[in-house]
């Protein structure tokens, strides 16, 4: 099969296509045949070697949709060609689901959305498993202000959504020219980059990793949740400082599956690459406003 892989760090050039065995799935996995899998900016951070694997072929991909094509010994509830949508967690692996097939553990699967496609899909594990740890971490009750930072970004859109359906009032942080956007997506105030809320906040999702900066939004004793590990400000005035990492928990997936059927969730694709042309999704991964996930299809 094919996959994207690189053996060694640096730029999209790094990254290249190659033929592979198919994997095999062991006891309690299942082999998925790959339709779409989403860029991520963790990609990004693999390929420049932010968590290692140095002189290890690595592969991409954490996001994926597609259809079961074999079972693993002790495998219950899924069968060949279900179709599903999955989180293969973690940075350091030979292959991910930027590939032909991809090899999951059972519990990391859900029933795909019936009402979007399979490239529409591919956006929703992780950065739909992140964004509802983030909310889900606030702890705050209803009717409490919330800012979401990088409101208009994968993570951020969906953030605001799962924000607003919590009962929180949401204000949005993004670009100048976002705002129509994210008030569509349930913000109830809008801050352009760069400025500040006009009033201090009960707690802040801060998926653009401003820091210091949105922990300042938040008044004394609120609460800030950060997007990535050991990477979150000092905590000061009381503030509760959090950190969300994102696990593969397949229930937790279905429960958003179910919010994209029902049209409370809305997923949104940037832009899409064949497989073939992973070093040129690459290369577009950091583009300044892309809104929506890029998506690779196999």
């Amino acid at each position: 099969m094919l996959a994207a892989v690189t053996e060694g760090f640096g730029g999209p050039e790094r990254i290249e296509v190659v033929r592979v065995p198919i994997p095999r799935p062991g006891a309690g996995q299942v082999r998925v045949r790959v339709r779409a899998a989403g860029l991520n900016p963790v990609d990004g951070a693999v390929r420049a070697g932010v968590f290692g694997g140095e002189g290890q072929r690595l592969g991409f991909g954490w996001d994926v949709a597609g259809e079961i094509d074999e079972l693993g010994a002790d495998v219950a509830g899924w069968a060949v060609s279900d179709r599903v949508v999955g989180l293969h967690y973690g940075p350091v692996k030979p292959l991910g689901t930027h590939a032909e097939y991809a090899v999951l553990d059972a519990s990391a699967l859900a029933p795909a959305p019936v009402t979007v496609d399979q490239v529409t899909a591919a956006a929703l594990p992780l950065s739909g498993l992140t964004a509802a740890r983030a909310v889900d971490l606030l702890e705050l009750p209803a009717g409490a202000a919330v800012l979401v930072t990088g409101a208009a970004g994968a993570v951020g859109g969906l953030a605001v959504q799962l924000a607003a359906r919590a009962g929180y009032v949401v204000t949005a942080l993004a670009g100048p020219g976002d705002e129509a956007l994210v008030r569509s997506l349930g913000a109830a105030h809008f801050v352009p980059r760069g400025a500040a809320p006009a009033a201090a906040v009960d707690g802040v999702v801060d998926t653009a990793v401003l820091g210091g900066p949105a922990l300042a939004f938040v008044r004394d004793g609120g609460t800030y949740v950060g997007l990535i590990p050991h990477a979150a400000p000092a905590a000061e005035r009381g503030v509760r400082v959090v950190e969300q990492e994102v696990a593969a928990d397949g229930a937790h997936l279905a429960r958003l599956v179910k919010l994209v059927d029902t049209g409370d969730l809305t997923l949104r694709v940037a832009r899409t690459f064949p497989l073939a042309e992973a070093p040129k999704a690459h290369a577009h991964l950091a583009d300044p406003g892309t809104r929506g996930r890029i998506v690779l299809t196999a």
